[in-house]
């Protein structure tokens, strides 16, 4: 993708039909990453395997999953039964909240404290390592700066998520077999560690950390080597061992 696409998909989207978009997930996100990977509407939402695929041609499947990457499950086992799939999965790298108070209509703009990084894919790739070594598949990150639309009163923390409205295209990170993931990881020192040492390196949650792991190992990019008292001990696998 570029930026050119990207810039072409944003006008083709806001040219959509609107129902249907706000308190119904992410859905400017997911337009826009549609058109700008195939701008041909007879590819898109072709039926396959019981399911239906964002975008269907001749190199096979595209599926856009902007959140909980766990729910392609299914789906991909399906696909993956038929052709290639590539997975597009958005990190949202930047972000602004943009918050309307329904009584004042005062509108509110800042910057989100929250941050994604492409490690935090890792984590969440977990529930789908049983796919990640097959020459079928691929993942595409795409890197955003993201608007948040929310509606809430001012000062309180409830509120309703509208939208996520993608502003810039920020770059891609392409994903084919195991050892393309190395470029997700941190430069570490070498030796074994904890995956509360990795979360640490990583500035994550310590869960999430665990999660990576688990992807990492399923890759052949870590293992599992010894315990120190009752942690577990990884270490990185090196190239030569790739």
């Amino acid at each position: 993708m570029t930026r050119e696409d990207f810039l072409r998909a944003m006008e083709a989207a806001s040219a959509r039909p609107r129902e249907g978009i706000g308190r119904m997930g992410e859905k400017s996100v997911h337009a826009v990453l549609k058109y700008a990977l195939e701008p041909h509407e007879e590819n898109h939402e072709i039926p396959l395997g019981g399911y239906v695929a964002d975008i269907c041609g001749e190199s096979g499947v595209v599926e856009i999953q902007t959140r909980e990457l766990w729910r392609l499950k299914d789906k991909l086992a399906a696909f993956l039964e038929y052709c290639p799939v590539t997975v597009v999965h958005p990190i949202y790298t930047t972000e602004w909240i943009v918050r309307l108070d329904p009584e004042t209509g005062e509108v509110s703009r800042r910057k989100s404290p929250r941050k994604q990084t492409p490690f935090d894919v890792l984590g969440e790739l977990a529930p789908l390592r049983e796919f990640l070594s097959s020459s079928r598949f691929r993942l595409l990150l795409v890197l955003l700066e993201t608007e948040r639309q929310d509606v809430g009163k001012a000062g309180s923390r409830k509120k309703e998520r509208l939208d996520r409205v993608p502003l810039n295209f920020l770059g891609e990170i392409d994903l084919g077999p195991p050892e393309d993931y190395i470029q997700l990881l941190p430069d570490m020192e070498p030796g074994e560690f904890t995956a509360a040492e990795l979360a640490k390196r990583v500035k994550r949650p310590v869960p999430l950390a665990r999660e990576a792991l688990l992807t990492l190992r399923a890759l052949g990019l870590a293992e599992l080597s010894g315990k120190r008292g009752r942690q577990n001990l990884y270490k990185l696998c090196s190239r030569e061992e790739l």
